[in-house]
């Protein structure tokens, strides 16, 4: 029997650096200054409402809503994208009701993330709480953590060019780990 084919195997290997750094707080977070303000205040004072996170992969849309349910201490219940289809969430216009005063769902708290809009209902967008999530302004951030991470990993400050890896991937975190982790490997 192969071990490849026996779910009880184990490995050993090591969690992956996106998820062994994960933020698990808001206020982990690497850039993200408005986000990160904006959401600490709402976890302060939270009321049911929907909000979409729009922006590019890979800077932290959804960690952000793991992380404001964590501070909650909510229950989420979280769809794949692979399986967000029309069929499995039953349209964006059927949950008009559930979003807004008509039918509205008592304390929940609805957190839709999507990296644009585009093909987004007006009147879906017109109920949610918008806040954009971008990579601009962090290379330096991403680049002094991602030295960080390197500290910790190899306990040596590394002769990785750790800017270039940040501009490379174009500040997406979750790219510059899994470079981080190919250097790794290498070192």
């Amino acid at each position: 029997m192969s071990l490849f084919s026996d779910p009880q195997a184990s490995l050993g290997f090591p969690a992956p650096l996106a998820e062994k750094y994960r933020p698990r707080s808001i206020d982990a977070f690497i850039g993200l200054e408005k986000q990160r303000k904006v959401l600490s205040a709402f976890a302060r004072r939270p009321v049911s409402c929907a909000w979409l996170f729009i922006g590019p992969s890979g800077v932290g849309k959804s960690t952000m809503a793991l992380a404001l349910a964590d501070e909650l201490q909510a229950d989420l219940h979280k769809i794949p994208s692979q399986k967000c289809t029309v069929q499995a969430i039953a349209a964006q216009l059927a949950l008009l009701s559930k979003l807004d005063s008509t039918d509205p769902a008592p304390q929940t708290i609805w957190i839709f993330t999507a990296n644009d809009c585009e093909r987004l209902e007006k009147r879906f967008l017109s109920r949610c709480r918008v806040l954009e999530f971008s990579s601009y302004g962090m290379r330096g951030e991403l680049a002094s953590f991602l030295a960080q991470v390197w500290r910790s990993e190899t306990g040596t400050d590394g002769a990785i060019d750790f800017e270039r890896v940040a501009k490379n991937s174009t500040n997406n975190v979750r790219d510059a780990l899994q470079t981080l982790e190919v250097e790794l490997l290498a070192s």
